[in-house]
């Protein structure tokens, strides 16, 4: 398959996993947008259950999606072609240009997976450079690209790099320690061809006086011959999730917040950028409550989605969670469940296919919190699409999201509850609202927070049961913070690291 490339490619590799290879390669899209460009993301291969889907209904890492935003774009799986989304157990779901293929182990992956995996990508990037015919692809890699044990099978590292000939950079996050270590290694590992395509050096979250590290600038030059292309510092503003960890390692403390809102942090969570909204108001506090720990006395309980949700419940069964999690709901306290956490809350979960059970002679029935009057049953496909909603609770309004889920939820035993639909089309979700102002409730629609008058409303409901004033819900939206954080992620990129070496 032939590549048709009018302008080099830039490609972001890093010294490690962690290293800032995501949120660089965000801002270098927002940078070269800037100077006229129309930079194209793309990951060849992701592992993240934290996915995006876009308007064909396809599923992508949400990192792709984040910089197709900052690129200007709207998103598509071609920016993501492989996708692998953990399931624990060594197993993951394999998702080729937007839809699922199949499941792998890890052991058999290379050998089952590597060739199709391989078209997938080449077929992603003819898509995408046919329809951005001048786009310069801005291409960020995986882990480490020089892991021995799999260099030989590395679909998204060098082996892209060499074939697309790709301006690379090298980013090593000094944060870690060891960083003149972590440069000189990766490169020591590489092959003559590869060094050829290393052209820069960044150096990554850099704390203090920056000429401290003039001499290890010259000292890395030096033995190197690659030039150091500047020097990020550490960025005290909260941006957008860098990969699938960054959010749930976040640790936010707003003095001023009057809420609080505890995130289950499941064993398998996914969609976790679900609550991404919430980390830029300082009205909020966010703790994440792993199990096993105690709950306390939250304003609100959300738990959100899960890759494995009958295996996540189990283990919220054993450490007592669960147990804790009811408890809660009977003082009158306030619970939303996001796809599997609103499975969660049902009353059954059936799995006659075997998709979410705990080992394969476990039984197909499985007991949830019974929170929710809902028997949720996983089916054989799954169900993926962006969907625009009229909902009717706190109030009437058109929200959009997106569904990603192989579940499917039905009301039982309504002739008591006082149970409402969340939307008057669809079952995409429910929720009690008790004569004490507390709701129990959960949706299917991922991205509802990022509905601005819609998650304003649902605060408000909080803050009225506590007796706090309501928040206004025309102040500033999801998608311009968002918009501005991306901007003072590339204002601080462009101050401090010069490409104009790599685009010329």
């Amino acid at each position: 398959m032939n590549i048709d490339l009018k302008r080099t490619p830039l490609m972001v590799l890093g010294t490690s996993s962690g290293a800032g290879k995501t949120l660089i390669a965000t801002a270098i899209c927002r940078c070269l947008k800037r100077k006229g460009e129309q930079p194209i993301p793309f990951k060849g291969q992701n592992m993240s259950n934290n996915a995006w889907v876009d308007t064909k209904g396809r599923e992508m890492a949400y990192s792709q999606a984040l910089q197709s935003w900052s690129a200007g774009l709207e998103p598509s799986a071609e920016m993501n072609p492989v996708l692998l989304k953990p399931k624990g157990d060594c197993t993951s779901e394999v998702i080729h240009l937007g839809k699922s293929v199949g499941t792998s182990r890890a052991i058999n992956y290379y050998e089952d997976w590597f060739d199709s995996g391989w078209e997938a990508i080449k077929k992603g990037l003819a898509i995408l450079l046919k329809s951005k015919t001048d786009g310069r692809l801005i291409i960020e890699g995986a882990g480490s690209p020089v892991e021995v044990n799999l260099q030989h099978k590395d679909l998204t590292n060098l082996k892209l790099a060499k074939f697309l000939n790709a301006n690379c950079i090298l980013v090593a996050d000094i944060e870690r320690g060891g960083v003149f270590a972590q440069i000189i290694g990766t490169i020591a590992l590489m092959k003559p061809d590869e060094k050829k395509l290393i052209k820069g050096i960044i150096i990554n979250r850099f704390r203090g006086d920056k000429a401290l590290f003039e001499s290890g600038v010259t000292w890395i030059e030096k033995e190197t011959g690659i030039p150091v292309l500047g020097i990020l510092p550490w960025l005290k503003e909260i941006f957008p999730p860098e990969d699938s960890l960054d959010l749930l390692e976040r640790k936010q403390i707003n003095q001023s917040a009057e809420i609080e809102i505890a995130i289950i942090k499941l064993p398998r969570i996914s969609n976790f950028s679900d609550l991404d909204p919430f980390f830029s108001d300082s009205s909020i506090q966010m703790r994440w409550i792993e199990p096993g720990q105690d709950l306390g006395n939250p304003d609100v309980l959300i738990i959100p989605g899960s890759k494995q949700t009958i295996k996540d419940l189990e283990s919220l069964n054993k450490t007592g969670l669960s147990n804790q999690i009811k408890n809660y709901a009977k003082k009158g306290g306030n619970i939303f469940g996001i796809c599997g956490g609103l499975q969660m809350l049902g009353k059954t979960l059936e799995d006659p296919h075997k998709q979410e059970s705990i080992n394969e002679i476990s039984a197909s029935s499985n007991m949830g919190m019974n929170l929710l009057p809902i028997k949720t049953t996983f089916g054989e496909s799954k169900h993926t699409s962006q969907r625009e909603e009229k909902v009717s609770w706190p109030g009437s309004q058109n929200i959009k999201g997106f569904e990603m889920h192989y579940g499917e939820s039905k009301l039982i035993n309504n002739k008591d509850s006082e149970i409402i639909s969340l939307f008057k089309n669809s079952s995409l979700g429910w929720v009690i609202e008790k004569k004490d102002k507390s709701f129990i409730g959960g949706t299917y629609l991922h991205g509802i927070f990022e509905n601005d008058e819609w998650r304003r409303q649902w605060i408000n409901k909080i803050r009225q049961k506590k007796g706090l004033n309501h928040l206004r819900i025309d102040e500033e939206n999801n998608n311009d913070k968002r918009e501005k954080l991306l901007d003072l992620l590339t204002d601080a990129f462009e101050k401090n690291i010069n490409i104009d070496i790599l685009i010329k």
